[in-house]
């Protein structure tokens, strides 16, 4: 099973007011298994849309910087994210960033899905890849 673990998040609003339509930046590390093996370093833009957040959802464009291992090959790469998230849970769609992989993984392309529940300990993902 693919899955990864939140390690740490630390989020801080930039602009607009607790409860309104606001800007925050968050700061979050993950552990991957599955596909991917090691560890990530995700930094996230979030638009809340004030008080429809919880029912409407928000979105948020991030990087990733992933450094482990994709089919036994060590290295790191990045990839770029589009979240969108509610109350429940969180959605996100990403590919790597051409040009983005270093050693073993100098090269790769690809795509996936990542998603969950809030809360939860472990959430999953989808990685397609070439090299």
């Amino acid at each position: 099973m693919n899955a990864f673990t939140a390690k740490n998040w630390e989020e801080k609003i930039v602009s607009g007011a607790e409860g309104g339509p606001r800007v925050a930046y968050a700061h979050a590390t993950f552990a991957y298994s599955g596909v991917l093996e090691g560890e990530s370093i995700l930094d996230l833009l979030l638009f809340y849309a004030g008080e429809g957040y919880e029912s409407g959802g928000t979105t948020a464009p991030a990087f990733e910087r992933f450094e482990g291992k994709v089919e036994g090959r060590e290295g790191t790469f990045v990839l770029r994210h589009e979240y969108t998230f509610d109350a429940k849970g969180f959605a996100s769609t990403f590919t790597v960033v051409p040009g983005s992989g270093t050693g073993e993984l100098a090269g790769i392309t690809g795509s996936g899905t990542s998603g969950g529940a809030l809360g939860e300990d472990k959430m999953g993902y989808t990685f397609e890849y070439a090299f």
